[in-house]
């Protein structure tokens, strides 16, 4: 049984609007995952904690996000497929340190919970979260982008087989509708 079974309601089968980070775990996990890195996040925390009790996964808290980048870069060297968990405001943190996996051809893997957009309250989040989807492209990041929780789900199982498959450096971000609006 899986941290993530362990912790779902019973038999019954998830409502992925509500347990998609549950599913997502467990999608991760059966992609071979074995780092995660992240800063804390709100939007991302359900999973941090999942990743947390798993006592085969080794968990990465970063002061900065693009030290993911250099970690995932060093997991695969050492044989472990990684995840970098980070807000679409780390994005910006990251630009220049993801030449090392696009240039290397080296899988990257990267959640990315977005802010600026709908339901925003802090103007800061605000260029940062339109600039995060071109600024992946232009430095060469695939990415894909998920607004449900099935969505969210299916996209990460295809984008784990790109990435540690297919060599590639995919970027799957969360739409802030999906993390709810956020209260302070």
């Amino acid at each position: 049984m899986t941290v993530a079974e362990t912790i779902s309601s019973g038999d019954k089968p998830r409502d992925l609007a509500q347990d998609w980070p549950l599913e997502l775990f467990d999608v991760l996990k059966a992609a071979g995952i074995h780092q995660m890195s992240y800063v804390p996040d709100a939007g991302h925390s359900t999973l941090i904690r999942l990743f947390n009790a798993d006592p085969e996964i080794k968990t990465n808290v970063l002061t900065t996000e693009e030290e993911g980048i250099a970690i995932a870069t060093g997991a695969w060297l050492g044989g472990q497929r990684s995840v970098v968990l980070m807000q679409s405001s780390g994005v910006g943190n990251c630009i220049n340190m993801l030449s090392l996996p696009v240039q290397t051809r080296t899988p990257l893997l990267m959640l990315v919970t977005m802010r600026g957009e709908w339901a925003e309250f802090n103007p800061w989040q605000v260029p940062i979260g339109q600039a995060t989807e071109a600024s992946l492209k232009a430095i060469g990041v695939t990415v894909m982008r998920a607004e449900t929780g099935e969505d969210l789900v299916e996209i990460v199982s295809q984008a784990a087989v790109m990435a540690f498959d297919a060599d590639q450096q995919i970027a799957v971000l969360i739409g802030q509708r999906l993390l709810d609006k956020k209260k302070w």
